[in-house]
């Protein structure tokens, strides 16, 4: 008889011993099955186990004992493959912060894996719809046949030769993906995996992502999920999947096996290809929304402790994610959960770092944003958390929740000032000079202090909220209507430019100019310092027709588009040469930040920004804001550590002109060379590189372009 057969037979309660307090969760020893569930004000607590499809509940246990807030209990002759689930008993008391409904059947927090899917049905409440005050009354109906459930799984998978990638920080280049969205219309992966962890891993999707010469992929939330019932009822769905409800599992629609196992495999073959996985995790918030929401887990088995709630009127819920609820990781139990979840994915499952949704949430206390916070010093002091990479993004909606630059040492941060600045430069805005050689230069007014590196400053023109790179230069305003909210959804500031016609045109003129405007904004991101961040699609000009927020659009215009015209091809071609180039100069990439200063003992100076004229930069044409045009010369001959000695790099200039006429740039002289060789025109659409370009000779830069040159120096 195999383990799935035998999982489906009643356990005896007669035979149900104390077990243990420790690991959370239910975990298999080979002879039985430990469960353990936290909560601190639950009266009791029962196991309800599951036939083998989930539906049916066949056995109810309640765990014998309690430690240190801890329920739990060890049944014999359990094995994976039991389904299961919680029914906690407690007081209902809303206007204490109190929630246990016992008709309410729980997702374990800690559950590995989930089977069935969340059907919305009143029963899923845990008040009664529709009656005065809804949320304090109380509604009796069993929810378990709309709710999924718990698996126990078997851990065990041979990794074999398989290691971390580690990939340094300063040659890191991400690649933003949609793990469905990545494979849907891939006409090489065949239908059935399409959409899942297998579709990704086929070999001619890394090949597409591996021969860009990204270093790591980082994919929209893989936890499992829920979908909101306003959006199944418009026939849509939580596509990005920001609703969490199981940190420790897989969404079960990205498994095409069932079998969490597929994971690993992903993971083992991206590592294959020289990429790392990093994930974008949500432990802002969980699905379960605001009073009116639903008891789905975490609700009912402790709402006071894992959820942030009023201080004054607990019966309401602290909404700094803007999703109705904030989990309150200032509580030692809850923060445990986070940290347990992410040491699971980064030691079990192998993941190479995780980007943080919202992730000053996970830093706050009740008087707002603490860099000392305990889940910001629970990672940096832990063995396997302080080696995996870590990124934020800075911000959330609650009070001094924009926190830009400050994160502390270890930590890598979304750079929004990065897209703005950059976008408005391109889009020709005034007055942009000055904040494009911070942005050019990793952001060091923000970054630069207590010893962070560059890459600390993510940087992106693109990402998977927002328009895609074809639409920036394609649309002036969103166009979201399919998304069923009056178009009323979405930023309204996009710093976009549609060139003179709203969407698709067949102007040769405007198209011509779109394509050197995207040329434009991937080489200012993919030849400044810090880490840039590169939108999946964005590389062949893919397109979400002027919709600016597809969260919900499991559709073609959520999916990448592998139908590539003669423009996306060239795109392709030429995005691959910039990240070619970018690994070829490490003066692209310094560990140091560029500050200009000149160092007399070296006679240097890192960075020299030049007007057109090909003098340094006065302060009056720092400050004019008509200023369009400006060149960044690179000295290789700087210091690339704090060892005082020169460096030996190729000196590049770049050379940025968002005028929209020619202008004239005088090609400086630099000591120990001899002349400049072209290795980047994004006025041109064929890569020719390699041209000469004498000292002090005019170059007439095309309007809205940019140029990349490197020394050669004067053979001795």
């Amino acid at each position: 008889m195999n383990a799935r057969k035998r999982a489906v037979q009643p356990t005896h309660k007669s035979r149900v011993s104390e077990g243990q307090p420790f690991p959370l969760g239910a975990t298999w020893d080979g002879l039985g099955v430990n469960f353990a569930l936290f909560s601190a004000h639950a009266t009791k607590v029962e196991l309800c186990l599951f036939d083998s499809q989930g539906k049916q509940e066949i056995e109810r246990i309640e765990l014998p004992e309690y430690t240190n807030e801890i329920w739990h209990g060890y049944l014999p002759d359990a094995h994976p493959g039991m389904i299961y689930g919680y029914r906690v008993h407690g007081p209902y008391e809303p206007d204490a912060g109190h929630r246990f409904n016992p008709n309410k059947l729980l997702i374990d927090p800690y559950a590995k894996q989930l089977v069935g899917d969340l059907t919305w049905s009143d029963r899923l409440f845990g008040y009664t719809l529709g009656s005065p005050d809804a949320d304090l009354s109380f509604d009796d109906r069993d929810s378990a046949a709309h709710i999924p459930k718990a698996k126990v799984i078997d851990q065990a998978f041979t990794w074999g030769r398989h290691t971390h990638r580690e990939t340094p920080w300063d040659r890191t280049i991400i690649y933003e993906a949609h793990v469905r969205g990545i494979s849907m219309t891939h006409p090489a992966v065949p239908e059935p995996v399409r959409g899942t962890f297998a579709g990704l891993m086929h070999p001619e999707v890394l090949k597409h992502i591996r021969s860009l010469g990204v270093t790591s992929v980082e994919l929209l939330p893989v936890h499992a999920f829920v979908n909101d019932q306003h959006l199944l009822d418009k026939h849509l769905s939580n596509y990005w999947g920001y609703n969490s409800i199981a940190f420790f599992a897989p969404h079960p629609a990205y498994l095409a096996t069932g079998n969490i196992s597929e994971f690993k495999e992903m993971v083992a073959h991206l590592h294959d290809a020289g990429l790392e996985l990093i994930m974008d995790v949500v432990y802002n918030h969980t699905a379960e929304g605001n009073e009116l929401g639903p008891t789905l887990s975490m609700r009912g088995i402790d709402n006071a402790t894992y959820y942030r709630l009023m201080a004054d009127d607990k019966r309401y819920y602290v909404n700094d994610s803007g999703t109705g609820n904030t989990l309150d990781l200032s509580h030692p139990c809850v923060l445990q959960m986070v940290t347990d979840s992410l040491r699971y994915w980064a030691d079990e499952m192998q993941v190479d770092g995780f980007r943080f949704d919202l992730a000053t949430i996970l830093a706050r206390h009740a008087h707002g944003f603490d860099e000392r916070h305990g889940f910001l010093v629970a990672c940096r002091q832990d063995p396997v958390l302080s080696q995996s990479k870590l990124i934020a993004e800075p911000w959330d909606c609650g009070p001094g929740g924009y926190q830009v630059g400050g994160f502390p040492p270890g930590w890598v941060e979304w750079n929004d000032r990065f897209r703005d600045t950059v976008r408005a430069f391109w889009m020709g805005e005034e007055g942009q000079i000055a904040g494009l050689a911070s942005r050019l230069t990793a952001s060091g007014d923000h970054f630069n202090q207590r010893g962070r590196r560059p890459y600390a400053s993510v940087n992106f023109v693109t990402a998977h909220d927002g328009f895609t790179l074809r639409d920036v230069v394609s649309y002036d305003h969103k166009h979201n209507e399919a998304n069923g909210e009056d178009n009323q959804d979405g930023s309204d500031h996009n710093l976009s430019w549609n060139h003179g016609c709203e969407g698709p045109t067949d102007d040769p003129e405007i198209n011509s100019l779109r394509m050197r405007q995207m040329r434009n904004l991937l080489s200012t991101l993919l030849l400044s310092q810090g880490t840039p961040m590169l939108l999946a699609g964005d590389e062949f000009s893919r397109t979400q027709h002027g919709n600016n927020n597809i969260y919900c659009q499991d559709n073609e215009l959520g999916w990448i588009d592998w139908n590539l015209d003669d423009d996306g091809r060239e795109l392709l071609d030429f995005t691959r040469h910039l990240i070619s180039l970018r690994h070829a100069y490490p003066i692209l990439r310094r560990g140091r930040f560029l500050v200009g200063e000149y160092n007399e003992e070296l006679g240097v100076n890192d960075v020299t920004w030049l007007s057109p004229s090909g003098d340094p930069m006065t302060d009056e044409q720092w400050d004019d804001p008509n200023a369009r045009c400006l060149g960044m010369l690179l000295d290789g001959r700087a210091q690339p550590t704090g060892i005082r000695r020169s460096g030996d790099d190729t000196t590049l200039l770049l050379l940025m002109n968002a005028h929209h006429d020619v202008v004239s740039f005088c090609l400086p002289h630099v000591a120990q060379g001899s002349h400049w060789l072209c290795q980047l025109d994004t006025n041109r659409t064929q890569l020719r590189d390699g041209e000469v370009h004498e000292f002090d000779s005019e170059f007439l830069m095309t309007g809205r372009s940019l140029l990349l040159l490197r020394l050669e120096r004067e053979k001795p």
